[in-house]
């Protein structure tokens, strides 16, 4: 298993922890790769498919705010646009002016995109794994969103405590039986904590209150027009992740259609956490397509 490091810098008021693969070489001159993980997850998560990379690269994945060693929010809740905000702090930190290589999952991915079209200049190469974004939404729909919002403050979400690390990763393989133990068990080291004689997700849960704002698909739409960096799509082929989305397979052809420059690829037997399921296919078409 390749060996990671820890970084710890302060990114808008946080402290902010970011592992870092670096280059096997040791060359300060490898190319860089920014990994950026999805809801409920830790950058740990990435370590099956850096495994599997088979070039020099210099590795970066951020926990998100309020996500494994980053500092929680000092907020009651968490605002989607301060993950783009963090992202470029630690885009300038690491990477300069120079353009980057992005690949997002989901959560990771959505952001990944928008950016990508906010800062079209700041990206290279763009991979979105499994990063659709969200339904579309109506604005009669506000007044009960923000009613459930105001509802989720006062009594607030809890996350479910487990006996111990092994039971939390029994609980991930239940949830995905491509999971084998030793993948399952390193998972549960990174994703939980020892809290109160128990082990807890390295989670903050004010992550499962709603966001009072509603998705505003022109806009992203908007967002996405305007990346210039080419994109490779990758989707799973098992993932349930639309139908909880309440998107369908249309919808999705729809939005990739709006990026200019999009190669798309579909993944089989993967489900939604496609690197962990396929992450030696995975690495592949990654380094194919940004050495491509």
């Amino acid at each position: 298993m390749r060996e990671s490091e820890s970084l710890f810098l302060d990114v808008r008021g946080l402290r902010y922890h970011v592992r870092r693969w670096p280059p096997r070489s040791g060359d300060a001159g490898a190319p860089k790769l920014f990994l950026l993980h999805g809801w409920m997850d830790v950058s740990a998560s990435f370590q099956f498919m850096v495994d599997a990379l088979e070039g020099d690269w210099d590795v970066y994945a951020p926990d998100w705010r309020g996500y494994g060693l980053t500092e929680w929010a000092k907020a009651d809740a968490y605002w989607f646009a301060d993950y783009i905000a963090d992202l470029e702090a630690l885009l300038e930190r690491f990477q300069g002016e120079t353009a980057v290589n992005l690949v997002g999952h989901s959560l990771g991915g959505n952001v990944a995109s928008l950016y990508a079209g906010i800062r079209p200049q700041r990206v290279a190469k763009l991979v979105n794994l499994e990063g659709f974004g969200l339904a579309p939404t109506r604005p009669e729909q506000a007044p009960r969103r923000y009613a459930r919002w105001l509802d989720e403050l006062r009594e607030r979400p809890r996350l479910r405590p487990y006996k111990d690390f092994a039971e939390l990763a029994s609980r991930l393989r239940s949830s995905n039986p491509r999971l084998d133990p030793e993948k399952a068990s390193f998972l549960a080291r990174h994703w939980g904590r020892e809290e109160g004689g128990g082990v807890v997700l390295r989670s903050d849960p004010a992550h499962k209150i709603v966001n009072p704002v509603l998705y505003r698909e022109e806009e992203a739409r908007a967002c996405w027009r305007q990346v210039s960096a080419p994109v490779l799509w990758v989707d799973a082929a098992d993932s349930d992740i639309l139908k909880r989305l309440g998107l369908s397979a249309a919808q999705q052809a729809e939005r990739r259609a709006l990026f200019s420059s999009l190669t798309y690829v579909k993944i089989d037997a993967a489900g939604h956490m496609l690197h962990h399921d396929q992450p030696a296919e995975l690495a592949r078409l990654i380094e194919g397509f940004i050495r491509g």
